[in-house]
């Protein structure tokens, strides 16, 4: 069950990688190269973007600023070619681990990996990890104010789980009081609200930012999506019975 498992998810997190590389070169890397010219323009010269764990958190659900990752650490990839295949390999990773993270809750319900019970999965994952989220803290370019990266991180993390935890509630339990508790879950974070973000003014037009927030967005349900629907597909093939070996 295991080897399927994780056989099933290497499958799927590659294919999901391959469509998500694809439409962020197209659809999202122009729109940072354009942010990291504002930002230069506008302070010092400041450490390249694409460091690998800001790729996975800015494209799939959460927001970090430039700077903070730039902090992080003193090496990124250059621009062009190693930019590219560290995007890849980040998208990579992402995909692999939620579809590990799909199939397991998948078999943790007692449900089997169809395509369209994946599918339902798949979209609960989006919901849970990137949009609801992104309801307070949408995807950030590269120099947009942004609050405290500690407290970010500490709301995303928060929101993520009572989304995914309300969505079981009501979606597998069903009953009344699992439905109203499960509601009261995914309201609670924004009730409580997302961290306030600093005022401090930005050269980059307000367009780029609902842009690049919108495309994430989108990008990050296609890359769902496709987890759902490739990994009931290999789990199938994996299950396939191998022909038995012609007889002499």
């Amino acid at each position: 069950m295991i080897i399927r498992l994780v056989s099933a998810a290497l499958v799927a997190g590659f294919i999901a990688a391959i469509v998500a590389t694809g439409l962020q070169l197209t659809l999202t890397s122009p729109l940072i190269i354009a942010a990291e010219r504002y930002e230069t323009q506008a302070a010092a010269p400041a450490a390249s973007f694409a460091e690998l764990p800001s790729l996975i958190v800015r494209v799939h659900g959460g927001a970090h600023s430039h700077d903070e990752v730039a902090k992080a650490t003193d090496w990124a990839p250059a621009p062009g070619f190693q930019r590219m295949a560290f995007t890849a390999l980040a998208t990579l990773v992402g995909g692999v681990g939620y579809a590990l993270l799909l199939g397991a809750v998948l078999l943790a319900c007692g449900r089997e990996p169809t395509p369209e019970t994946s599918l339902g999965f798949a979209i609960a994952g989006f919901l849970a990890v990137s949009l609801a989220p992104a309801l307070g803290l949408p995807p950030e370019l590269p120099g947009m104010p942004a609050a405290p990266l500690e407290t970010r991180q500490y709301w995303w993390v928060m929101t993520a789980l009572a989304t995914a935890i309300g969505l079981y509630l009501v979606a597998i339990r069903r009953t009344t009081i699992a439905i109203l508790g499960g509601l009261v879950l995914m309201v609670t974070p924004h009730l409580a609200g997302a961290p306030e973000t600093d005022h401090t003014a930005s050269a980059l037009p307000a367009g780029y930012a609902a842009q690049f927030a919108a495309r994430s967005l989108g990008i990050s349900f296609v890359f769902w999506s496709v987890i759902g629907l490739a990994f009931a597909w290999a789990w199938a093939i994996v299950a396939r019975p191998r022909p038995a070996a012609a007889r002499a």
